[in-house]
């Protein structure tokens, strides 16, 4: 294991021997589950009937890693996983042994995707917290090409890139929000932006910014640091694509500065063929946000901070498409997607005018009802066709750890996975919401891998279901300050 470690720390690419491909038959690409974004797995053999027998069968350690806030994606027998270190895994599904791995020029927070781009090569692709864009041999690690999706010196990857057609279509956010309150800073100058690249090449096909105006000097600051604006709308969450209508849609984030843009908190629409915009729903309007909103003195124009952190799940019931999105506020919302206005919303708490934090990171759907954990507590489900809240349940919490399931749930048919941040791990019945399995990641763990693991808050990196094994990420700090941790765990029916 003192090897493997010295590997570790090169950066380099490299193949741990002997590590042989097991018997492992499953697929969780992306951070989705598909480009629809639902996060629903069909194809499974874990049910209602055996979830109670679910255990760790193996437990992988990210040396170093702080947060564990890296999902995993699962494609031809290996598990893909980013780190905050930078390092990038291949593992095994099967046992957890290391195929390779590859070191980013920073933390690596998106999911993986992985596509074949040529009669002979497959990609692995994902994005760090510096926006620079990969891709990587997925069956040796080699580095194919990387390039840098945003100048902005705040730019950040957060939301999987989704391949399409042989394009890599690469959601950018921004790290402005919490920059922009600084003294001396010129607040803000960074737009939500999609880019599209070639999936062989990283070249650059089209880029197109949510908010079109380039920002101008608005004013100055008492010390006088100029004032700018229209900023904001990072897109913090995959891109959603529409095959019928050529389309992706964006879900975007609060704006940084006055004036704040019709594309902030808002669902955009985008060709995919030439990025031009074709619709934009806003759900929240004048919401201007930044990080010293939290402080004694913050700005007089702070808004609610009711971004959206999650995508858009494009979906079809009783033969008509919709767009459901989760938003911060705590409403779910409905959009045509061939309009982007408004088919129905349902608040799933009292007051949707508070401060944020109540759907974060995303919700899943199975065809016929959604599913969203809220930061402020609980797990409803909603009925696609009206929006009719069916359930809510809110568990009780794990010892000493903080409330909330803001992280994004999964569901497979007859059950629903959420992680919370007290770290339990539960499944829930799709019918009517009773807790019927749940696991306290947070803990130490002997690893396949020899390193020393623990787990804590689940937050940001979602439960992954692929074939008869779950496959989650224990350890997410995220903004409130939760347990971290460093662990992979994969659970398998005993």
């Amino acid at each position: 294991m003192k090897l493997i470690g010295l590997l570790l720390m090169t950066g380099a690419a490299f193949a741990q021997t002997p590590c042989v491909q097991g018997n492992f038959a499953g697929t969780w690409n992306g951070w989705g589950a598909g480009a629809t974004n639902t996060r629903f797995q069909p194809a499974t053999s874990i049910t209602a009937a055996n979830v109670a027998n679910l255990e760790v069968k193996w437990a992988f350690a990210m040396p170093g890693a702080r947060s564990a806030f890296g999902q995993p994606s699962v494609v031809n027998g290996r598990v893909f996983i980013g780190a905050d270190t930078g390092q990038v895994y291949a593992l095994d599904a099967a046992s957890g042994c290391i195929h390779w791995t590859y070191k980013a020029d920073a933390g690596v927070r998106t999911a993986i995707t992985v596509a074949q781009v040529n009669d002979t090569r497959t990609a692995a692709f994902f994005g760090d917290v510096r926006g620079k864009v990969y891709a990587v041999d997925a069956a040796s690690g080699q580095e194919m090409w990387k390039t840098q999706a945003e100048s902005h010196p705040t730019a950040k990857l957060t939301g999987a890139p989704v391949f399409f057609e042989n394009r890599l279509y690469v959601p950018v956010a921004s790290g402005e929000e919490g920059a922009g309150g600084g003294a001396t800073y010129a607040c803000c100058t960074f737009r939500g932006s999609v880019v599209a690249l070639a999936a062989g090449s990283g070249r650059e096909i089209w880029k197109t910014y949510v908010i079109p105006d380039a920002p101008k000097q608005t004013g100055t600051k008492p010390n006088g640091t100029p004032k700018m604006g229209p900023s904001g709308a990072g897109i913090w969450s995959p891109p959603t694509i529409d095959a019928k209508r050529r389309q992706l849609y964006v879900a975007t984030g609060d704006a940084y500065s006055a004036p704040a843009a019709a594309a902030t908190d808002a669902i955009v629409a985008i060709d995919l063929d030439t990025g031009a915009v074709k619709w934009i729903q806003q759900d929240t309007p004048n919401d201007i946000w930044l990080s010293t909103c939290m402080g004694a003195n913050k700005p007089d124009d702070c808004g609610p901070d009711h971004d959206f952190g999650s995508p858009a799940q494009l979906v079809t019931i009783g033969g008509r498409d919709l767009l459901i999105a989760g938003q911060k506020s705590g409403n779910v919302w409905a959009h045509d997607p061939d309009t982007g206005k408004v088919v129905w919303r349902t608040p799933l708490v009292a007051d949707t005018t508070q401060f944020g934090g109540k759907i974060v990171w995303g919700g899943s759907s199975d065809g016929q009802q959604a599913y969203f954990g809220l930061g402020s507590g609980g797990i409803a489900a909603v009925q696609l066709r009206d929006g009719e809240k069916q359930w809510f349940t809110n568990p009780p919490l794990g010892e000493g750890l903080k409330a909330g399931h803001e992280g994004p749930v999964t569901s497979v048919p007859g059950l629903v996975f959420s992680g919370g941040f007290d770290g339990i791990l539960r499944a829930l019945n799709a019918t009517d919401g009773k807790v019927i399995w749940e696991y306290n990641t947070a803990r130490a763990y002997e690893t396949v891998n020899g390193v020393a693991a623990k787990g804590g808050s689940l937050g940001a990196p979602g439960p992954v279901v692929a074939g008869n094994m779950l496959f989650v990420a224990s350890g997410y700090v995220g903004v409130k300050a939760g347990a971290g941790g460093n662990v992979l765990l994969a659970f398998a029916p005993r």
